[in-house]
C-alpha cells in the first residue's frame, strides 16, 4: 500500500470538485482515502469547504474524521453544524471519542446535542463520561466492552457475548463481574471454548486481572499498559464496580502528549502551544524562560563585573567564558535529561543519595578527561601552564557541579510533586550558567594568586 501524500495537485482537486459542487465526483475521490487521510484534507481547507465536505459524507465516516482533526478546525466546523448534525456524527463514536467531542462544545449547546442523540443508552454514556476529570482514567476511557456474569452458564454466557460485541469495534477481553458489577476477572475464549456448555463461568475465569481506578493518572494507566504489555485495561469506580475500559491507542495519544509536553518544557515553553497558535499565545508560553534567562544573564554579568582586575591581568581567562558557560549548560541539561526520563519510564531505583553519588562520579570521569584535553590545548596555544591549569581545574569542578544540580533538581522536584521536566530547560542552563562562571573564577583566582 503506498503511503498517503497530500499534493497541491490533489488540495487544489478537491476544492474544485467543492466550488462547482460536483457532489458524486467528491464522494468518489473520498472513497479512496482513509479517514485519517481525509481528515489531513479537511486541516488544509477552508472552514466553509471543510463543512461542506463533512456534511456530505456519509456520519459513518465523517464521525471518524473528526476525531482526527486538529481542534481549532474541528471546533469551527461544528460551529457550523446544527446540534441535530453534531448528534447523528456523535452516534456512530465509541463512547471515549463522542465525550472528548461533546466536551469540547459551548455549555449552552450540550444538551441539545445529547437530547437529539436517539441511541438513549449512548447518551446516557456519554453524559456519564462527562463527569470524569480530562485527567483521570475515568476520563479516558470508553464504556464499550464485553461483560459476563460469574454466576452464568458457558450456553447463556456466549448468548450475551453476541449481542454486547455489536457495539465494541474491537474486543480485546473478556471481564467476568458479580451480580453487582463488581470485576472478578477475565475470561479465555480458549477455556470457554473448551469448557461444557452447562459449566457455569466461576469455574473457568481467570481471577487475575490488572485494571485501574477511575481517579488514576493517564500517565500512571500508560506505565502500567507497557509494563505488562496490555492492549486494554478494564477501569474500576471506588468500590470495585466495572465502569469501562481503557485500550492502546488512547494510551498511545496519551504518550504523545505527555512526550510533547516535556519536549517543550526542555525547550523552555511554560504551555502547551502548536506552530498555528496566535502571536500571543505563543508569545506566553515562552517568554517566562526568556525572562528567566535575561535575568540569569544579568547576574552571570554582575558575578564578572566582580572579576574585573583579574580580566586585565589574564584577558585569556574571558576567552574561555562561553566555554565553561557552555559545558556547564550541556553537562546539566544531559544528567537532568537521563534523571526526566528514568522517572518517566519508572526506571529509577534506590535512593537520591547513591543517584547523586553515581551522577558525579560520571560527572568526575567526563570532566577529567575533558580538562586534560583543554589543559594540552590551552598550554601550547598561551605557553603559560599555571593559567592552563586554572582552567582546566576549574572545568572539573564546574561539570561535577553541573552534574550535581542536573541531577538533583528534577529528583526534587519529583519528590514534591511537580513536573520534573521542568528541569531539563532554561532552568538549569541558567542556573548551570551562573554557578560555572563563579566557580571558574573563584577557582582561577585562587590558582593564580590574584
Amino acid at each position: 500500500m503506498t503511503p498517503f501524500k497530500l499534493t497541491d495537485e490533489l488540495l487544489e482537486e478537491i476544492q474544485l470538485l467543492i466550488e462547482h459542487q460536483n457532489d458524486v465526483d467528491l464522494r468518489a475521490k473520498m472513497k479512496e482515502f482513509h479517514y485519517a487521510d481525509v481528515a489531513e484534507i479537511v486541516n488544509e481547507l477552508e472552514v466553509e469547504e471543510a463543512t461542506y465536505l463533512i456534511k456530505l459524507l456519509d456520519s459513518e465516516k465523517t464521525s471518524d474524521i473528526l476525531t482526527e482533526l486538529d481542534e481549532d478546525v474541528r471546533e469551527a466546523i461544528l460551529n457550523n453544524l446544527s446540534p441535530k448534525e453534531i448528534a447523528g456524527e456523535i452516534e456512530e463514536l465509541d463512547t471515549d471519542d463522542a465525550a472528548d467531542i461533546v466536551g469540547e462544545l459551548p455549555k449552552e449547546i450540550v444538551q441539545e446535542v445529547i437530547s437529539e442523540i436517539e441511541d438513549r443508552e449512548h447518551a446516557k454514556d456519554i453524559v456519564d463520561l462527562l463527569r470524569y476529570d480530562d485527567n483521570t482514567a475515568g476520563g479516558l476511557m470508553a464504556k464499550e466492552l464485553v461483560k459476563v456474569k460469574e454466576n452464568w452458564t458457558v450456553t447463556t454466557c456466549v448468548k450475551e457475548m453476541r449481542a454486547q460485541a455489536e457495539n465494541v469495534t474491537r474486543v480485546h477481553s473478556i471481564y467476568v463481574v458479580d451480580d453487582d458489577d463488581k470485576l472478578k476477572g477475565r475470561l479465555s475464549l480458549k477455556d470457554l471454548l473448551t469448557t461444557s456448555p452447562k459449566a457455569h463461568i466461576k469455574t473457568v475465569y481467570i481471577p487475575k486481572v490488572d485494571s485501574v481506578n477511575v481517579n488514576e493518572k493517564p500517565e500512571e494507566v500508560a506505565k502500567i499498559m507497557s509494563k505488562y504489555d496490555l492492549e486494554a485495561i478494564p477501569v474500576i469506580d471506588e468500590i470495585g464496580r466495572l465502569v469501562g475500559r481503557i485500550t492502546i491507542d488512547d494510551i498511545v495519544d496519551v504518550i504523545r502528549e505527555e512526550a510533547d509536553k516535556d519536549y517543550q518544557m526542555a525547550a523552555g515553553i511554560s504551555q502547551d502551544v502548536e506552530a498555528d497558535d496566535s502571536i500571543w499565545e505563543l508569545t506566553r508560553a515562552r517568554l517566562p524562560w526568556l525572562v528567566l534567562g535575561l535575568f540569569g544573564g544579568a547576574a552571570a554579568a554582575v558575578i564578572m563585573g566582580g572579576f574585573e582586575e583579574m580580566f586585565r591581568q589574564y584577558t585569556v581567562l574571558f576567552l574561555f567564558t562561553p566555554l565553561i558557560a557552555a559545558m556547564a549548560g550541556n553537562v546539566g541539561v544531559q544528567s537532568s535529561a537521563i534523571i526526566v526520563q528514568g522517572l518517566a519510564n519508572d526506571d529509577i531505583k534506590g535512593s537520591i543519595g547513591s543517584r547523586l553519588i553515581k551522577e558525579m562520579l560520571l560527572a568526575l570521569l567526563n570532566g577529567v578527561i575533558l580538562s586534560a584535553l583543554l589543559l594540552i590545548f590551552t598550554w601550547f596555544w598561551k605557553g603559560d601552564f599555571y593559567t592552563a591549569l586554572a582552567i582546566s581545574v576549574s572545568l572539573i569542578a564546574v561539570i561535577v557541579v553541573a552534574g550535581f544540580i542536573g541531577t538533583f533538581t528534577p529528583l526534587f522536584l519529583h519528590k514534591r510533586g511537580i513536573d520534573p521536566a521542568i528541569a531539563t530547560g532554561p532552568f538549569i542552563t541558567t542556573s548551570n550558567d551562573i554557578f560555572g562562571i563563579l566557580i571558574y573564577f573563584m577557582i582561577a583566582k585562587l590558582i593564580l594568586g590574584i
